[in-house]
């Protein structure tokens, strides 16, 4: 069996979910310039085209990164050269840790299936976007949701090295009105869902388009105790 190893560290410092790109600059801008290229994803004139081992999030309305396997190790460079003194745009933060969690998971495919949440995916590109606003049927939309959802899930296992020997399945359960969000100046459609699934994950993890950025972020959803 292989584990996920996975660390969450949790500020206390209040941030808004449109200064996470700040914050990603900030704890890049802090740490010297030979940066571990998972903090950025970028090598030389390439970028890093896989599953983000280093994400920068708002958990519970605060400052927060999840580090996944390699990332857990490269996470040491920021504690040992970072003064914790950040500055997003105009605003000064002195960075103060409120907690230090590591885990591990052992994802992998289960008879029964897990219930989950997901707050502001990302799943549609210009192709699927005009495919989906294209259905006139709620099944139909939520079909193509959960086939790219299979596909968020597929990327997510691929890039932390698990390749899986039987088949994702997946299905929607909540599907709240999407919003719109801005990202890099284009309009994209944001969805909080809930979903069962027959895989389990790491909690704070982010699926789909921009999860580095504290897109995507799942959550286990308990069962309640009678």
């Amino acid at each position: 069996m292989i584990y996920t190893r996975v660390l969450i560290l949790k500020f206390e410092n209040p941030i808004h979910q449109k200064e996470i790109t700040l914050f990603r600059g900030a704890v890049i801008q802090a740490i010297s310039k030979e940066a571990n290229v998972l903090f950025h994803n970028h090598q030389e004139d390439n970028y890093r085209y896989s599953y983000p081992l280093i994400q920068y999030k708002r958990i519970n309305g605060c400052a927060a990164i999840v580090c996944i396997n390699e990332g857990t190790e490269a996470i040491g460079q920021f504690f040992s050269e970072c003064n914790f003194s950040f500055q997003l745009a105009s605003r000064s933060l002195e960075m103060k840790v409120n907690s230090v969690k590591a885990n591990q998971c052992l994802v992998q495919l289960w008879e029964s299936p897990f219930h989950y949440r997901i707050r502001k995916w990302l799943p549609l590109n210009s192709d699927n976007y005009k495919e989906y606003i294209q259905m006139d049927g709620l099944s139909e939309k939520i079909a193509l949701l959960e086939k790219i959802l299979i596909g968020n899930l597929l990327s997510f296992t691929k890039g932390i090295g698990i390749y899986l020997d039987s088949e994702i399945k997946c299905k929607l359960t909540v599907l709240n009105d999407p919003v719109l969000v801005m990202n890099k100046g284009v309009k994209l459609m944001a969805f909080d869902i809930e979903f069962q699934c027959n895989i389990s994950l790491p909690e704070f993890i982010g699926i789909g388009k921009n999860a580095s950025l504290g897109y995507g972020i799942v959550t286990q959803v308990k069962p309640n105790k009678q």
